[in-house]
């Protein structure tokens, strides 16, 4: 995953919008995407349920594109790190569901993969600033997580600068991730605030042909 610091746009199409009855197909059609996003839900931490590890390691075998896999799971510091051992290149945990990030993060490197935490839209971003060194990818959820299709939060956009500024300050090579409600129109917004790493779900996978849905997202204009 490319760092924060060369600010340019990175799409991250989310799989939950894809038809998991051609899963292959499905990741096939989105080759110019820059790492697939990878939702796992436990009906505990959200109220949805997804898919898990066995599935997270079919997707890593039908597909050479790195896998950013967002976790909304209960007890993340027990299993976040089975996900960087079945081949995920990305694995981000919530602050709001680990006991202890930092060493979390640190486990997640040693095995291989890159670390990142997530942060629900109510969630205020100063109490972790001070973990950014730890971290690969800061992610902001611009919706309530565990449903896909929900409206872009314009409320967390303050939240967005506010990290952005931060990681700007530090000069430290995070990644700084939006995910939720993401279009053509929203992505604006979030690039303006400050994020590079968009994840898109039915932006993408709705579109008659989502590489060129992917390219379009892809030329938004960062600030």
């Amino acid at each position: 995953m490319t760092p924060a610091t060369d600010r340019t746009i990175h799409i991250h199409p989310s799989i939950l919008s894809a038809d998991f009855a051609r899963l292959a197909e499905e990741l096939a059609r989105i080759q110019n995407s820059d790492a697939v996003h990878v939702d796992v839900m436990d009906n505990h931490f959200v109220p949805n349920l997804t898919l898990g590890l066995p599935v997270v390691k079919a997707i890593r075998q039908a597909t050479s594109l790195p896998l950013d896999v967002h976790l909304m799971i209960e007890d993340a510091d027990r299993w976040a790190p089975e996900y960087a051992e079945a081949g995920a290149e990305s694995v981000t945990f919530h602050a709001e569901a680990a006991a202890a990030p930092v060493r979390l993060a640190r486990e997640l490197r040693a095995r291989g993969a890159k670390a990142g935490m997530a942060l629900k839209p109510a969630t205020a971003v100063e109490p972790y600033l001070d973990l950014l060194e730890e971290l690969d990818l800061l992610l902001i959820m611009t919706v309530e997580p565990g449903f896909g299709g929900q409206p872009f939060l314009d409320v967390v956009l303050p939240k967005i600068r506010r990290a952005r500024e931060a990681l700007d300050g530090t000069g430290i090579p995070v990644a700084l991730q939006v995910d939720g409600g993401v279009t053509s129109e929203t992505i604006l917004r979030a690039a303006e605030a400050g994020a590079d790493v968009f994840v898109a779900g039915s932006a993408v996978y709705g579109a008659e042909d989502p590489a060129a849905a992917i390219e379009e997202l892809r030329r938004t204009p960062l600030r």
